[in-house]
């Protein structure tokens, strides 16, 4: 596949399959793959006091050693580290950092982003495509409620909890208020698609 685009953010609803998604076109791609948990837990990995993620040239230095540990392929051994440091950062200061992280990451090339606010966080440019996953409430419900062995009324709840936090997020740090399909290049619903299908659809128009 001859490949134009070297930054695909993909951005997601919860039980939409889009964590899924980026995984499987990172590896099509042969890309790095970041996601706001790697960066997370990485900042409680790191024992970062607030005062260190708050601060702006710290939080770029750190956010570069993230990107380099994670080219290195140290990625998996912070989604085992404990997480009990993320009390001490408050989770602006972590926004923050995933925010920073994700910029430079962007600028770094051959790269897949997944996480809620990736293309807000970078913006278009002609090497960047941006992805939303979605699907239906009663879809996501559904899904949830099965890998989280959780009951409908309880799913759905999560979802709708999800899908507030997502427009909280949106609307204080990047203005987006309302959410619109065209924010992004492709939108993908994954009520009747596959996670291979959904995948397919964005590695060729990655390859636009």
């Amino acid at each position: 596949m001859d490949v134009a685009c070297s930054v695909v953010c993909v951005s997601h609803s919860t039980g939409s399959g889009g964590d899924e998604i980026g995984k499987r076109v990172a590896e099509q791609l042969g890309y790095l793959y970041v996601d706001e948990d790697i960066v997370a837990r990485a900042a409680a990995a790191g024992g970062l006091e607030p005062g260190e993620v708050a601060d702006e040239e710290r939080r770029k230095s750190y956010a570069t050693r993230v990107l380099e540990t994670l080219a290195e392929g140290g990625g998996d051994a912070w989604t085992l580290a404990a997480t009990a440091g993320m009390e001490v950062v408050r989770p602006a200061d972590v926004r923050a950092l995933i925010r920073e992280t994700v910029v430079q990451t962007a600028a770094r090339g051959n790269v897949v982003i997944v996480a809620h606010a990736a293309s807000h966080a970078v913006g278009p440019g002609p090497q960047m495509l941006r992805v939303l996953v979605t699907a239906s409430p009663e879809t996501r419900a559904k899904r949830v409620a099965e890998t989280e062995r959780l009951d409908e009324a309880q799913a759905a709840r999560t979802i709708k909890d999800s899908d507030a936090g997502r427009r909280d997020y949106l609307k204080r740090f990047y203005s987006v208020d309302p959410e619109s399909p065209t924010d992004y290049d492709v939108v993908v619903n994954t009520d009747h698609l596959s996670t291979e299908q959904a995948a397919e659809i964005v590695l060729r128009a990655a390859g636009r």
